[in-house]
């Protein structure tokens, strides 16, 4: 006979999803009221005007779509392509060719601009790209790629797409409230995000925002979106302003308070002050691994603080590691994928999984258990480097 399930109490520090603040599991189990009750609708504003801070746009088409970042990523992609349409896409890891699988699914053509995992995408290539492919309709790419821990250099990517009449898709599931985002000051005209990264939400909605540009093309499309569900046509009827809220999903009403309640957290923090969170941490954790032996493989200038590749010992069996952790100490840690599967592991810092104590933390777990298993690794070093880096930043900062 089944019974309830109770899970252990992690710290997740993978990939994602990251820990959950209780204040955001507390919203989750309020009552239920009805997704088209006037007192939800007036929640759903406020989570519009929410998400449109943590964006950083005026975009009127700012919404969760009720489906994790991956559902985000099919909405942006199936709303503005059509068959036959051109579109460069960069990849330098996991995620682009995510982008690629989508543009194809839509009847595109994926004009792919290559480059190697743990370095980010090549603005040379990018440019050159666009000028072999004038009629090209979009450029897509990875801000922050979660499987490397690279960011590319957004802004200077969107100014490319404008200069060459391009929509620019930004894929942002490890940026938003990570690092620096901004999308009207960079001209992003389709972005999306996941609520289980940096805004330590319960996974399962996907934030996206279009810009007048793209919601003109969305629009004028001569075929109907392939997806019913992720049209933007008929979601702006339900999710659109002075709108008369018909009727299109049973949204996920929880959900939705959860992430409400999230976004509430980040306001009240600021945008600023939790990019510098996330900075500080990242800073006293990479200190503390290369502290103990261990290299970080992508460049300091390009890694995300929210999400860190950290290079696996010789002669030792990643996976055995992360079991172990798992196992003794509850911790998760994320393994390489593609290419740096078994070279690599990814260690996250995001939202509420950034704190000092899970630094700390995250740094005694990992020594003693390399250090059970033989790795030739700096013991004792680990801690000191970081505490060094804390003694230097201001109180408040981290």
């Amino acid at each position: 006979m089944s019974k309830s399930f109770f899970p252990p109490v992690r710290t997740l520090m993978g990939p994602g999803p990251s820990d959950v603040s209780p204040r955001v599991l507390a919203a989750l189990s309020r009552p239920t009221i009805g997704h088209l009750d006037p007192l939800f609708i007036d929640l759903m504003d406020d989570i519009k005007r929410l998400l449109q801070y943590a964006f950083q746009t005026a975009n009127a088409l700012t919404l969760p779509i009720s489906a994790p970042g991956s559902a985000g990523m099919e909405a942006v992609f199936v709303n503005l392509l059509e068959p036959g349409d051109k579109v460069i896409v960069c990849q330098n890891g996991v995620f682009g060719g995510r982008m690629r699988e989508n543009v194809e699914r839509c009847g595109a053509d994926a004009i792919m601009v290559e480059d190697s995992w743990g370095t980010p995408i090549d603005l040379a290539k990018v440019e050159q790209a666009l000028e072999q492919h004038p009629d090209a309709v979009a450029l897509a790419f990875v801000h922050s790629e979660t499987s490397t821990g690279v960011r590319s250099d957004a802004k200077a990517l969107c100014e490319l797409a404008k200069r060459h009449n391009c929509l620019s898709i930004v894929d942002a599931v490890t940026s938003l409230a990570g690092i620096e985002l901004k999308a009207d000051d960079w001209g992003i005209d389709a972005i999306y995000s996941g609520t289980q990264k940096c805004l330590s939400c319960v996974p399962g909605l996907s934030p996206v925002s279009f810009s007048e540009r793209a919601v003109k093309r969305i629009k004028s499309r001569t075929t109907k979106v392939q997806s019913w569900f992720l049209d933007m046509n008929l979601v702006m009827d339900y999710w659109g302003a002075q709108t008369r809220r018909s009727y299109h999903h049973t949204a996920p009403v929880n959900a939705l308070y959860a992430l409400h309640e999230s976004l509430l957290m980040l306001e009240e923090e600021g945008l600023t002050a939790s990019h510098n969170r996330h900075a500080s941490h990242h800073q006293a954790l990479a200190a503390g691994f290369e502290a103990m032996g261990l290299g970080l493989p992508v460049a300091s200038a390009f890694r995300l603080p929210q999400l860190n590749a950290v290079s696996v010992p010789a002669g030792i069996d990643e996976a055995k590691i992360r079991q172990l952790l798992l196992q003794d100490w509850n911790l998760e840690i994320g393994a390489g994928l593609g290419s740096l599967a078994g070279k690599v592991w990814r260690v996250g810092l995001m939202g509420h999984t950034a704190t000092r104590q899970n630094v700390i933390f995250c740094l005694s777990a990992m020594e003693q258990t390399l250090q059970s298993q033989g790795a030739g690794i700096h013991v004792a070093r680990a801690l000191p480097a970081a505490q060094q880096v804390y003694n230097k930043i201001a109180p408040g900062a981290a």
